[in-house]
């Protein structure tokens, strides 16, 4: 049952709500002293057939805040669990409350989730709050991973709440709100096979096949079309991730939606100089999450989402076990495939021959050699200046250029089509991690965001190749200490 709400737009439905309460605990957010609002996304705002002028005001702020819940939401915390660095555990939304979904006009549903809204039973003793700068971050993150045409959750606003939360020192809290296609999570499939019945693991995955897969609804065995269908979007949606050298950091289960969409931007960054090994987070003292582990990590993920499966694949546990195994083996043909046919676009490649794998592999492996930045290696071969790579004048790069010019020529499309399909799959900036740094310290210490709304700008068409996207292409001053990103619970 919907309820529309004519003044702000908001049409909640409350699907989730519905099914099994040991799925969710029903909460109110925790109200704040005095609520600003930081940031607001009016473009996504529109797409979700929200009035903009209403969440603008005191009104809307009240609403991201917490303190007002809309007509028709029914505020949630949902339950899941996790594998985190590869240990079980339970978790659940500690800090976020969902107030609803948000159907469009077209049919479409969105989660509307408050992050950084107080306790839930889910807080394992944190304060349920969140501090402004990881906010801002997931804010800058989320809508940079959009327009780079990768699926992910987005953040429609972001206030601050006037009160102080205590972390290593003293921080200005804030309330990010979410948006997504749903937040169903291999962790809420592995919370329910552990902690519920089979009939409300069925009830959940019918739930989840008709919210997000539903062209399967009707085949003979829906759950191992289910489960292939999830493998399919994860395979692409990592191939995505590497081609544009985003680390995710921290891809426990609880991390990897069932929709296929980017969530959780806390340790994330994206990579400068190419190495496989690369890894920012501080958690992450044994690269599990290395950028050049992402792919593996995510065909495990997936082995846990078949295992949670396992009693609607089939009644014999045995052949379950088999059926899950033949189809988590296409994980990774399926991912190197995805792979392959991206890395090709970046280097104009229309057609498929058989040495090409061995062509992207080298030039990856010179690449790591001379410590070449990963986007402007590319973004110069798009425009054919070599000279503008450190590679440029080596031996083994010389070879591989007049190797990667004949195989061009060894195509029927013209070198304006090569050049344009570089151009649509070479992103002329990415968020580059002292950039955000930098909007992020004039946001949180001078309470300026004119340099945060400037780097949003530029992020906002990555394939533009615009002059004031110059600047934002040059790589961070020299140091000796190591870049970092933290969870920013």
């Amino acid at each position: 049952m919907t309820n529309q709400n004519m003044e702000t737009s908001w049409n909640f439905d409350n699907s989730y709500a519905c099914l099994p309460e040991s799925f969710f605990t029903h909460l109110k957010p925790t109200p704040v002293r005095s609520p600003k609002l930081i940031i607001f996304n009016e473009p996504l705002a529109t797409a979700l057939e929200l009035n903009v002028h209403s969440l603008k005001s005191d009104e809307g702020t009240s609403v991201f805040a917490g303190n007002r819940i809309p007509e028709g939401a029914s505020p949630i915390a949902q339950a899941y669990a996790g594998h985190q660095f590869g240990h079980f555990t339970m978790l659940g939304d500690g800090r976020a409350l969902l107030l609803g979904e948000q159907l469009t006009t077209k049919g479409e549903r969105f989660d509307i989730q408050l992050k950084g809204s107080g306790r839930t039973p889910y807080s394992r003793g944190g304060d349920g709050r969140a501090a402004l700068g990881p906010m801002l971050r997931e804010y800058i993150i989320s809508e940079a991973m959009h327009a780079l045409g990768i699926p992910t959750t987005r953040s429609l606003a972001v206030i601050t709440t006037g009160e102080t939360i205590i972390r290593e020192t003293e921080l200005p809290g804030a309330i990010l709100t979410r948006v997504s296609s749903s937040h169903i999570r291999v962790g809420t499939f592995q919370y329910v096979a552990n902690w519920c019945t089979i009939e409300e693991l069925r009830i959940l995955a019918d739930y989840t096949i008709n919210r997000h897969y539903p062209d399967i609804a009707a085949d003979e065995n829906r759950y191992l079309s289910f489960l292939k269908e999830v493998i399919k979007r994860q395979a692409a949606l990592i191939a995505k991730w590497q081609l544009v050298g985003f680390i995710h950091g921290v891809m426990n289960t609880d991390n990897m939606t069932i929709s296929g969409e980017t969530i959780d931007y806390g340790p994330c960054a994206f990579m400068d100089t190419y190495d496989p090994a690369t890894v920012f987070s501080s958690i992450d003292r044994k690269g599990r999450y290395a950028y050049g582990n992402q792919p593996y990590i995510g065909g495990w993920n997936l082995a846990r989402f078949a295992e949670s499966l396992l009693p609607l694949l089939h009644k014999d546990e045995e052949q379950a076990v088999q059926i899950a195994q033949e189809a988590i083996s296409d994980y990774s043909d399926q991912y190197r495939s995805n792979w392959l046919s991206g890395m090709r676009a970046k280097l104009g490649i229309f057609n498929e021959e058989e040495q090409d794998e061995a062509l992207i592999e080298s030039l990856l492996s010179i690449m790591q050699k001379y410590h070449a930045d990963y986007t402007n290696t590319f973004r110069a071969l798009t425009f054919d200046k070599p000279e503008d790579t450190v590679l440029n004048g080596t031996s083994e790069f010389t070879q591989w250029y007049n190797q990667w010019k004949e195989r061009l020529k060894r195509q029927e499309e013209s070198a304006d089509s090569t050049h344009q399909l570089m151009r649509n799959n070479n992103p002329a900036v990415i968020p580059r991690n002292h950039r955000v740094e930098e909007a992020l310290e004039a946001a949180v210490k001078k309470e300026d965001y004119s340099v945060m709304n400037r780097l949003l700008h530029v992020l906002s068409n990555p394939y533009a190749y615009s002059q004031e996207q110059a600047e934002y292409c040059t790589l961070p001053a020299p140091s000796g200490i190591p870049y970092r990103t933290y969870c920013g619970t």
